[in-house]
Formats: C-alpha cells, structure tokens, sequence
C-alpha cells in the first residue's frame, strides 16, 4: 500500500478523498493542497444562503480546521500547485517539492468569464464560482440597485432568486431560446421562468450580450437586438470548465475533463482524478458530471481503490438547486430522452417532470415535490421504468406503479 498520498485540490472532493482514506484506516502521510486560503468549504450555499447573510463563513467549512490536525492530515492552504514531475513521483509548488506514492487531482472547475475585448474585466463584473467571489459581489447585493444577470443556468438562476429576495431589479438574459435549455426539459424551464417572473425578475431568453459598456466600471449593457440596459453589477453564470492545466502540462490524457477509468485512475497509474475535472466512463460512453453528490462519491471511491479496492465507480448522478422557497430535486440523466410526462405535486405549487426513452425511465425533475423525487430515485436504482401513461394520470398513486 502507498505510503504517501498527495491530494491537489481543496474543495469537496479533496476533502472528501483525505477522509475516506483516514477513516478506512490508511496510516500513511497525506497532504491537501489548497489554492485558496482556506480549509474546504461547500460551495451550493455560496449563491444561496452565505450571499443572503444567513450563514457564517465558519458554517461553509466541511470540517473545521482542527479536524486535519487531529487526523494527522497535512492541509497547506493558498498554495497553487505549478507542475508535476511524473518522473519522480513530485508535486512541484512555489515552496518547493512534495513527494507521492499515489497523487489525487481534484482540481474542480473554473467559471466561464467574458472576454475582456467585450467588458469582462470591467470593475463590477462578477463571477461565482469562489468565496472570495461572493465576499466581493456581497457589497452590490443592496436593494433597489441594479443587476443583470447573463446566463440562464443553475448558478444565473439561483444568483437571480437571491438578488430579487434581496430586494434588487434583476434583468436576466440567456442567448439559448429558454433558460435551463441544455439540462432540463422544456416543462422545467417553463415552472421556473414563472417562479422568477412572480418575484419580479426580467426573464429575457434567446437574447445575447454584445458588450457591457463603463469606462472602467460596469454602468450597462449593449444587447444583441440593439437595445442598452443600465445597470449597477453583473453576475456571470456561463457555465463552468474543468480545470485541467495541471494534468495537461504533466501530459495526461484529457477527454472532457482528465480522462480516468471505472477506478478513478488516469492515464498514469499513479495518479488519480475526481470531481467536477474527471470524465470517467458511464453506460458505454464517457461523461463528466459537476454535482457535488459526484464529487463526494466518485473522491471517496478513488479513495478506497487506493486502498486496494477493485470495483469500478457506477453511480446514480443526482442533483439539487435552491430557488426562492422552491426546491429542485434532479435524480438521473434525461440526456437522450424522447418524451416527458409531467404530473401535479403532493404539495400546493409542486410538479414533477419524468424523462422517458420509449418506455425506459432516465430520469424525473421534481419541483418542491419530494415524494416524486424520492420514488423516481428508487425506480431508477432498482432500473425499474413505471408505465408511462398511468404516469400521467394524476388519480394514480405514484407507489403502485411499478
């Protein structure tokens, strides 16, 4: 068994891989290698509570500092690592050289931002993406100001629902014909574009940003039909990239993300990848999912083939987002359907969304539906599909159809 483990990479799937391997019982030297400065921390709560100031910097934490100590877990903070000498099993750093038996890379993602050409760089335009992301956009959030928000996905739509509860006018705009266009089903963007138009937030789909205009700060937007906004900040949620630099200067393989097997492990044996920056086989095909469910499951199980495991990793992706008082609960992947089914919630304001291929059930979208959510889940596990048209049939209990 490897004696020294270096892990690169401090958010939830670093800190969930050093956990595992302790709490399994390796006795060797591990390492954590963070870029920011400070101990990993959940990220989902960023754009939600910590930006509505309902939640500490400290509550963020996934552990609290003290646990690395205790666990014998060397944590070096506000550190990049700047290359990998694969030769020598080393992680190079700006203080100097560590050495690895195995090296875990989970480097995560990095947002998507505007090109500097089209106002990107301008002050007042914000990422969210980092703590330091959110500490920085976190004195703009004052009501009655002025946001637009340019990306219509999960992060643009929780970063809108924020701003509008803060008491914000919120423009959002997505170049796509419908937000959520590239995850969900078209009856999914329909129930949340009419959540955020009830809080008052200007849902504009199937318009672009030509350039945010300011001379030095952000003061509006031109949009691709002509029209100038005026606005005091702007969020952008254009998606995120893995963040593969490192791997790609060591010469790893990349697909998508750093290429690993059903074990976690890269195109050098002794490096392993999980998280938002490895793509790893699933069904035939290859997929990378960014899910903070898979950066736990797929670190941990990295975790446990260092420590002599064989089994590959197979899961049941699942997701969530937060909106207003609304929660969206997204167990499967609806990649591939060919019809959905929708049926009314067992709450006040609730609908779930089924994805089918043929009659095969791929996955269910419940909204403030979590009896819908939790069936759907237990169907897809157990790969059983419910028929589709009793589906639709609101009079028929969901717990007998399959």
């Amino acid at each position: 068994m490897a004696s020294r483990v270096v892990v690169v990479g401090g958010g939830q799937a670093g800190a969930a891989l050093v956990a595992k391997l302790r709490n399994d019982g390796f006795s060797g030297a591990i390492t954590l290698i963070g870029a920011e400065p400070v101990p990993p921390y959940q990220r989902p709560p960023l754009s939600k509570k910590y930006l509505l100031g309902e939640m500490a910097e400290e509550r963020l934490y996934l552990k609290p500092a003290a646990f690395y100590a205790e666990q014998e877990i060397r944590l070096i903070t506000g550190t990049t690592a700047t290359s990998i000498d694969r030769e020598r099993r080393e992680v190079v750093t700006g203080d100097g050289r560590i050495p690895y038996d195995f090296l875990a890379l989970t480097t995560g993602a990095l947002p998507r931002l505007l090109p500097a050409a089209i106002g990107g760089t301008l002050a007042g335009v914000y990422p969210v993406r980092t703590l330091a992301d959110v500490d920085a956009m976190a004195p703009e959030v004052v009501a009655d100001r002025r946001v637009l928000i340019v990306g219509g996905g999960y992060i643009g739509l929780e970063a809108a629902a924020v701003c509008a509860l803060k008491g914000l006018k919120v423009t959002l705009i997505e170049l796509a014909p419908r937000i959520l266009q590239r995850v969900a089903s078209a009856a999914t963007s329909d129930a949340l574009r009419t959540l955020h138009r009830a809080h008052g937030v200007d849902v504009r789909e199937g318009t672009g940003l030509e350039r945010l205009t300011g001379a030095g700060r952000v003061d509006g937007a031109l949009l691709t039909g002509g029209e100038r906004l005026e606005t005091d900040f702007a969020i952008i949620g254009i998606g995120i990239t893995p963040d593969t630099r490192l791997a790609e200067a060591a010469g790893l393989a990349i697909e998508n993300g750093i290429q690993v097997d059903g074990r976690c492990r890269s195109s050098d044996p002794a490096i392993y990848a999980a998280g938002d920056c490895a793509s790893f086989p699933y069904r035939g095909g290859r997929i990378r999912l960014e899910s903070v469910q898979n950066a736990i499951d797929q670190a941990e199980h990295a975790a446990e083939v260092i420590m002599g495991g064989v089994s590959d990793y197979s899961p049941m992706p699942w997701f969530w987002s937060d909106q207003y008082d609304a929660r969206l609960q997204i167990a499967g992947l609806g990649t591939g359907h060919d019809r959905t089914v929708t049926r009314p919630g067992h709450r006040p304001g609730g609908q779930s969304i089924w994805y089918f291929r043929g009659s095969t059930l791929l996955a269910v979208d419940a909204i403030s539906d979590p009896k819908a959510y939790m069936q759907g889940k237990r169907w897809l596990e157990a790969g059983v599909s419910p028929d589709p048209e009793a589906l639709a049939d609101p009079d028929v209990e969901l717990r007998t159809l399959a």
